[in-house]
């Protein structure tokens, strides 16, 4: 299974389900991981762990 139809399959459960509280978190989420996978290849990076 790829990572996409996972976060795809989250997302319609939380659309059938009426859950929208959790799109927020799930989005705030993603976001937080992207900002650390792309902070790492940075010169950033050593102030970037300082914050975690």
């Amino acid at each position: 299974m790829s990572k996409l139809s996972i976060i795809k399959e989250l997302l319609i459960f939380c659309l059938e389900n009426k859950k929208w509280w959790l799109i927020p978190i799930i989005l705030i989420l993603l976001l937080v991981g992207l900002f650390l996978v792309f902070s790492q290849s940075s010169s950033l990076a050593p102030y970037i762990y300082s914050l975690f």
